[in-house]
């Protein structure tokens, strides 16, 4: 590369952070600008050097890395809130990953992952993609699909909000039947598919529900 990407390493680690410094150092590629022992820290060290890439650990004591990033993304400066991040961690656990994709992380890497794929997930993010473990981008694809499988089973159709708003009025399964001009039997079914999507038991959880989720108002 022609310009060195100009990085700052939070762990809580001296000897990891010595060794990445080494490591990432090693092809004059990468220019170590900073370090930091925990989260505070890293806010400060980035505030100082304004560094192209964070390489940050998730666990740290005072702060640990998922509130930094979300302190972040949250900041109302421009160049904080831009901050390119890439966590470097030993959770292989899909919700650490799900959890920093929804805060905004530009990159997840394993801390077994070969040098090699460090350094291409930095020079990744630093170019503006995003980049993910690859050992896990099956495991996240996976999951992102368990959750739209389950949000649309778990979406109401139009059909049932209407006979779930009459159920919150306080109507019986024969009123609503004759107010929509369905069979009281096709009133019964959709009260049955309301109660398992919505995973109440009763009618009067059902219209507690319907109160929170503003699909009726309380007056």
């Amino acid at each position: 590369m022609s310009q060195q990407i100009r990085i700052v390493i939070a762990d809580d680690h001296s000897m990891i952070r010595e060794g990445l410094k080494q490591l990432l150092e090693l092809d004059g590629d990468i220019l170590v600008v900073g370090e930091a022992g925990n989260g505070e820290e890293c806010l400060e060290v980035i505030q100082q050097q304004k560094p192209d890439v964070v390489l940050l650990d998730i666990n740290m004591p005072v702060m640990n890395g998922l509130k930094m990033l979300e302190i972040l993304r949250k900041s109302e400066q421009e160049e904080l809130r831009e901050q390119k991040v890439l966590i470097l961690t030993i959770h292989s656990e899909i919700e650490y990953l799900m959890k920093a994709k929804e805060i905004g992380v530009n990159g997840y890497v394993l801390k077994d992952a070969e040098s090699a794929i460090l350094k291409r997930a930095i020079a990744t993010i630093y170019s503006g993609g995003e980049y993910i473990d690859f050992t896990m981008v099956p495991i996240m694809n996976e999951k992102i699909a368990q959750d739209k499988e389950q949000d649309e089973e778990q979406k109401l159709t139009r059909r049932e909000i209407e006979v779930l708003k009459l159920l919150a009025e306080g109507l019986f399964n024969k009123e609503i039947a004759y107010k929509l001009e369905i069979s009281e039997k096709t009133v019964k079914n959709h009260v049955s598919n309301i109660f398992k999507k919505i995973g109440v038991f009763d009618r009067t959880q059902a219209a507690v529900y319907a109160i929170k989720n503003n699909i009726v108002e309380l007056y």
